[in-house]
């Protein structure tokens, strides 16, 4: 076949492509996203991630929460005072479970994570001493949307490691599901949640830094669940901004994210006095005791979470209940709060117990206290000072269930 014979066939042939719909095509593609680091991470009560960090060129290591529930980059106001980094007043307000408040912000900060310097950074301003008290180490700050916004962040709840990458293409790993939330300062995402008979679907605040399963308003829950009036629900506490919030506890039938589902869920009700969740808008939040059930990919810039479940997946939930509210406060571990007919009240704790050792473990580490409350059924053995004196209290720790 001659020369031109072959041209004709060969534009004949694109121009059957074409009318085909099928034709070449160039396009400009986002480059392949880069690891830049990976880092170790600790997990307090309830999966709460804790990485470390310093900020500009300070030799402290500080302690950060990655919270996706923060909608912003944060620092405790001792830790500023202590490092005397410069803080500047404003008019902007943060809003939280338990308050609202006008923040001070320190602008044009640098935090250096193992591997990587994020510069540019204007950190507001909050006082963590509560949280630091709840954790039994100081919390320097919080780590949300400035920094998720810049990078692809990989959760892997196995190896308690943390990978952060350049924004680009990515190819998830198969064996998950692919949320695609609503995003612009915090995760919305949502979910179905089955009480008796009945499923309602609502949308749930994507919550990393909340150190629980489920968190839902009384307005999501006589609104639209309905709890049954024989359902149990037991008097208790949570933290947040602004301070403790009286909450309640209780379980719930079902919860569904994406194809998962979650049997008898524990979860905290409270009554959003502050308008955090915008009801009808938001039914509540998803926090990290059922979250790091997974390993998380969070690609913001595409408006993609990539869930794929870990070895924590079939754990079972936490169903202990005390009623004891016990903090970190100058090296000791004190009781603060004993809730109204709880098992602690029949025990016989008092506000300002100290508690020296639980079951021969003098550690005083909350901590390990914590986790070794939250053995529903058990008797636990507690030593506690009152008035300069020990005494013994008997704790049997009750079940939600």
């Amino acid at each position: 076949m001659s020369r031109n014979g072959c041209q004709i066939i060969l534009i004949q042939l694109c121009t059957l492509l074409l009318s085909l719909g099928a034709f070449c095509q160039e396009e400009f593609v986002p480059s392949p996203a880069k690891l830049l680091t990976s880092f170790p991470f600790k997990q307090f009560s309830g999966g709460v991630v804790v990485l470390q960090a310093k900020v500009n060129d300070l030799s402290d290591t500080l302690n950060f929460i990655l919270d996706t529930g923060s909608g912003g980059i944060s620092l405790d106001s001792t830790t500023c005072d202590r490092l005397r980094i410069n803080t500047t007043a404003s008019n902007k307000t943060i809003r939280g479970i338990a308050g609202i408040r006008t923040v001070r912000f320190a602008y044009n900060n640098t935090l250096r994570l193992p591997g990587l310097r994020v510069d540019s950074l204007n950190f507001h301003i909050n006082d963590y001493e509560i949280l630091s008290n709840v954790y039994g180490e100081h919390i320097d700050g919080i780590i949300g949307y400035s920094f998720f916004t810049r990078y692809i962040v990989k959760i892997n709840y196995d190896d308690s490691l943390v990978f952060v990458y350049s924004k680009g293409s990515m190819k998830y790993p198969r064996g998950g599901f692919l949320l695609k939330p609503l995003l612009v300062n915090i995760p919305i995402q949502s979910g179905q949640v089955k009480e008796e008979k009945k499923s309602v679907g609502a949308r749930f605040y994507f919550d990393t830094g909340a150190g629980l399963c489920m968190l839902l308003s009384t307005d999501f829950i006589s609104d639209s669940l309905q709890l049954s009036s024989k359902k149990k629900i037991f008097h208790t506490q949570a933290e947040g901004l602004g301070g403790k919030a009286d909450m309640r506890i209780t379980v719930i039938k079902e919860f569904r994210l994406g194809p998962y589902r979650f049997k008898k869920v524990p979860s905290y009700i409270f009554t959003d006095e502050y308008n955090v969740t915008s009801y009808p808008y938001l039914g509540g939040l998803i926090g990290n005791d059922l979250l790091r059930r997974f390993n998380l990919t969070l690609n913001y810039e595409k408006k993609e979470l990539y869930l794929i479940p870990n070895s924590h997946f079939r754990e079972p939930f936490d169903y202990a209940y005390t009623g004891l509210g016990f903090y970190f406060i100058d090296g000791e571990v004190r009781v603060t709060d004993v809730m109204k007919d709880s098992p602690a009240e029949r025990a016989g704790f008092k506000p300002d117990d100290v508690m020296v050792a639980i079951n021969n473990n003098f550690s005083r580490n909350i901590q390990v206290y914590k986790n070794l409350l939250q053995n529903a059924g058990q008797k636990m053995k507690i030593l506690v000072m009152r008035d300069g004196q020990p005494i013994m209290i008997t704790l049997k720790v009750q079940s939600i269930l």
